[in-house]
């Protein structure tokens, strides 16, 4: 189960990789030693004996983090490398439709494909996350709150199910405000820092509702009424059937209502006598229909009507319909104003990867990164130097 809310998706996680393939992706270079922070055990109770003749003290060693590299002093480890790969190929194989187990030899080349660009993202998100917190910018009780009020309206999910799809996802509470909040400050930063001081002009408005009318077209719409002559069905063996009788006496019905029409009698009031549908109450009125939606046979049957037309009796599923246009609007653009916070947002999506990365030129310029891995640091500069080589900061 995916867990949506703005701004931020959590793709499902399941096992992916056997133990140990994520971690060798970067693996230390030889004579590298994971940081180990050993404790001593105290004794429960004061020694019985002199120290010379007490047994081997014992000592308990707790894994830490194996460091890969620190922006501004800020720690990214082996096992947040390894929670982002496995996130990246989780959200692969969903894109991909993949479910069958792979092997060891395809995993590691994914894994040497995904992790640069991993590394890149990381270091560039410790990089916004620092700037908003330097600014001050911090995501309250009420917004997390909020924000968990949406995820769970945008998946339909009750208290108990989103706590279910939280374990499904492998997320305690903890982790997903961590993650909700680097995602509330990241976006900060780009709204308020990065895009906030560049206003949009009503020239490049104009000029882009000109050059993208096509994005904002009123579709072809008929207004259409109805009088629907029902046929008596019954069930049979799963299956809707219906007598040739039955048929045959609404067709006689249907043609002796189109008789009256034609001789003048109003629709909406004839409909409103004899129509076998709901619509009856309001003169038949069906309402506002796309011409885009109607199917390939209808509209061609539509499409020949002027406005106070209406067709000869139709055989639906339904029975025997007679539809009446009542009024027809071709495709148009919307007017401007009507269209103008659409154009903004669409012209501040375009702009904010751009900027967004002019400002992370300056941000990694500032920064202290200190790779504690070799091997990932090619990987970092390399990706890096591709970026450049392509025209993006």
């Amino acid at each position: 189960m995916s867990l949506h809310s703005t701004g931020v998706v959590f793709a499902g996680l399941f096992s992916l990789l056997p133990l140990g393939i994520a971690a060798q992706a970067a693996l230390p270079p030889a004579g590298q030693t994971t940081q180990v922070q050993t404790t001593q055990t105290p004794p429960s109770t004061p020694p019985a004996t002199p120290p010379s003749a007490q047994a081997p003290q014992t000592f308990k060693s707790e894994i830490i983090q194996r460091v890969l590299v620190k922006v501004n002093g800020e720690a990214f480890t082996q096992t947040d490398l390894e929670r982002l790969q496995t996130e990246t190929l989780a959200q692969q194989n969903q894109q991909a439709n993949v479910k069958d187990a792979q092997t060891d030899s395809v995993l590691q080349r994914r894994l040497q494909q995904i992790t640069p660009g991993i590394l890149v993202k990381a270091v560039d998100d410790m990089l916004l996350v620092q700037k908003a917190r330097e600014l001050g910018y911090k995501m309250s009780d009420d917004q997390y709150k909020k924000l968990v009020d949406n995820i769970k309206a945008d998946n339909h999910l009750n208290d108990e199910q989103f706590k279910a799809a939280l374990v499904q996802e492998g997320l305690t509470q903890e982790q997903l405000r961590k993650n909700l909040e680097q995602g509330y400050l990241e976006q900060a930063v780009q709204q308020t820092e990065v895009m906030g001081h560049s206003q949009m002009t009503e020239q490049e408005a104009r000029q882009y509702y000109n050059s993208h009318q096509s994005e904002f077209m009123t579709p072809a719409r008929v207004v259409l009424r109805e009088i629907l002559v029902s046929v008596s069905t019954s069930q049979s063996g799963g299956q809707t059937t219906f007598s040739a009788g039955s048929d045959e006496a609404a067709r006689e019905k249907a043609n002796q209502i189109h008789d009256r029409l034609t001789k003048g009698e109003d629709f909406a009031k004839v409909a409103a006598e004899v129509s076998d549908s709901a619509t009856k109450t309001s003169g038949g009125v069906i309402g506002a229909v796309n011409v885009a939606d109607m199917s390939d046979t209808l509209r061609p049957i539509i499409d020949a009507l002027k406005p106070g037309d209406f067709t000869t009796p139709i055989r639906t599923p339904r029975g025997y319909q007679i539809l009446k246009l009542d009024s027809r609007s071709e495709t148009q653009p919307k007017p401007f104003d009507d269209v103008r916070d659409q154009i903004a947002q669409k012209i501040y999506e375009a702009r904010v990867g751009g900027e967004t990365q002019k400002y992370l030129q300056k941000l990694r310029a500032q920064a202290l990164i200190e790779w504690k891995d070799q091997n990932l640091k090619d990987m970092y500069d390399k990706q890096m130097s591709e970026k450049a080589a392509g025209g993006r900061p």
